[in-house]
């Protein structure tokens, strides 16, 4: 154990050293503006606009037939363009694993640009067109995109990143789509886009940050552990490393995936069926899908969905309404770009805690808030618990699963990972989204208390089962999960098989320490 012990701590020494250097920063930009940017508009955009919307799908149907669509037809199509936005998403995360095994990370965000170009312009001429038939289509198509950018982009970022910034990195993607919801909330406002005009331009912005993309993109590296790793290029992954780096000494990273790549090479690419009966990752795929669950199922989407309402009851003029939905898209923002900074220095696991904790507390009194609103003071109070409510999920429920994905799964394991989570996440937040209308209807504001529940299981699962994974390489949490899963003997073997492979001297003293570690 020793022999383990003096090399993982001469390991990191070289990880440490890194620090965000403009090629990282750049890339992260390009990135996560081209694609999670995306996400966040494309979750928001159609909410202020509704009405004209609605008002265009009857008067296109009124020309086709010479009469008014009834309200039955109506809602259902309503419906579906606003779920099949997750749908898409849903299969969009099914695409993740093949895409960024044959084609790479960087690759495959390139590839899903075009399913963001292609509807945003057939969506921008839809009007003149006078097809709404083609909005719900393309809902599903941008919804590919987003399933796809939502997973691939924490991937990307995570594996280049040194991993003293790991954690901030991971957490970039979910601030740009705080800040895509609040740009398509501005945007969406009645004297700007929001408007009968207007609409059309609004949803066909959002070929424009994959555009950038499409052309910024290639003149970045690929992600160095795709190269080394699953490519075998080791030259073009230390050549990618120096780049990010900054500097030439990359040998401490490239014997790390070397590493990794050596623990991993009888295992092979993972698939989701392997992943999910695998035992050696039996608690991880638990943790994460407990993790997605918890994101989705807590109430988010809810939350914002009932946020006009309680607004208006709080005495909110109809005209102010859009500014109180902005002003709480700028706390989310505000809150998850707090979160990038205090990431690595408070860890991952006490941002769970604090996040789900809080968005229970928060669900718990709002029930009570919304049963006495004949109280002068209630609906203020309500108020009070959306805006807490946003603070929980921004600093840790939503922008922290995904960077646990990332360092809890090795890199034959972790394309299949973000498949489980991302189809998890996709269809929570589907099913969030279909019945939740009636939940509200047949509970009223006790369907909060739902959510509250959610919110106090997924805690109480983190507290017992998730590690903290602040500054630890992949292969270190890799040996902690192992001995959760009961497999830690086997993995301690093959990990020590490996440092046999690097050269030690020839002593005596040193062959029996070797021989009695292994």
């Amino acid at each position: 154990m020793k022999t383990k012990t003096n090399h993982s701590s001469q390991e990191p020494d070289g990880i440490k050293k890194g620090r965000l250097t403009p090629v990282l920063a750049s890339v992260a930009l390009v990135a996560a503006f081209g694609s999670s940017f995306q996400y966040g508009y494309n979750v928001s955009v159609i909410n202020s606009p509704e009405l004209f919307m609605k008002d265009f799908y009857n008067e296109t149907y009124y020309e086709r037939t010479g009469e008014p669509m009834d309200d039955s037809l109506m809602t259902a199509l309503w419906a579906l363009t606003v779920s099949f936005f997750p749908l898409g998403g849903y299969f969009g995360s099914l695409m993740v694993g093949p895409m960024v095994n044959k084609c790479g990370r960087k690759g495959t965000l390139l590839i899903n640009n075009v399913f963001s170009i292609v509807p945003a312009i057939l969506m921008g001429i839809s009007r003149v067109a006078k097809t709404f038939e083609v909005i719900i289509v393309c809902r599903i198509v941008i919804g590919i995109c987003a399933g796809l950018s939502s997973n691939v982009v924490p991937m990307y970022l995570g594996e280049m990143s040194p991993k003293n910034l790991r954690g901030a990195m991971g957490v970039i993607p979910q601030l740009f789509i705080t800040v895509g919801i609040l740009v398509a909330q501005i945007l969406g406002m009645r004297m700007i886009l929001g408007s009968a005009e207007g609409w059309p331009i609004l949803l066909g912005l959002t070929g424009i940050p994959a555009a950038l993309q499409l052309l910024l993109l290639p003149f970045f590296p690929e992600s160095p552990r795709y190269l080394l790793i699953q490519k075998g290029d080791e030259e073009g992954a230390r050549a990618a490393l120096k780049r990010l780096r900054g500097w030439d000494d990359v040998e401490d990273e490239i014997e790390e995936m070397r590493q990794e790549d050596e623990a991993e090479k009888a295992e092979g690419r993972m698939s989701i069926i392997t992943l999910l009966t695998y035992r050696g990752l039996r608690w991880q795929v638990i943790s994460i899908v407990v993790m997605m669950m918890g994101q989705q199922l807590s109430g988010i989407n809810a939350i914002y969905y009932y946020a006009d309402s309680i607004y208006r009851k709080a005495g909110i003029s109809e005209s102010d309404v859009q500014f109180a939905t902005v002003g709480t898209g700028a706390v989310n923002v505000a809150i998850t770009l707090l979160a990038v900074f205090v990431v690595e220095a408070l860890g991952r696991r006490i941002l769970l805690l604090a996040g789900f904790g809080i968005c229970c507390v928060g669900c718990a009194v709002l029930t009570v808030a919304l049963n006495l609103k004949t109280i002068s003071w209630m609906p203020y109070l309500s108020i009070t618990c959306i805006i807490s409510y946003v603070i929980g999920h921004a600093i840790g429920a939503s922008p922290i699963p995904s960077v646990m994905i990332i360092e809890m799964f090795l890199q034959s394991s972790r394309p299949a990972a973000f498949m489980v989570g991302g189809s998890v996440h996709w269809l929570s937040n589907f099913t969030v989204g279909l019945v939740f209308t009636y939940m509200e209807q047949g509970l009223g504001p006790y369907c909060f208390l739902i959510f509250c529940g959610i919110c106090l299981a997924t805690v109480i699962y983190i507290f017992l089962i998730v590690p903290e994974t602040k500054n630890k390489t992949f292969m270190e949490i890799n040996q902690i999960m192992a001995k959760r899963n009961g497999t830690y003997e086997q993995a301690d073997k093959e990990e020590l098989k490996d440092f046999t492979a690097i050269p030690v001297p020839h002593s005596k003293e040193g062959q029996a320490e070797q021989n009695s570690a292994l």
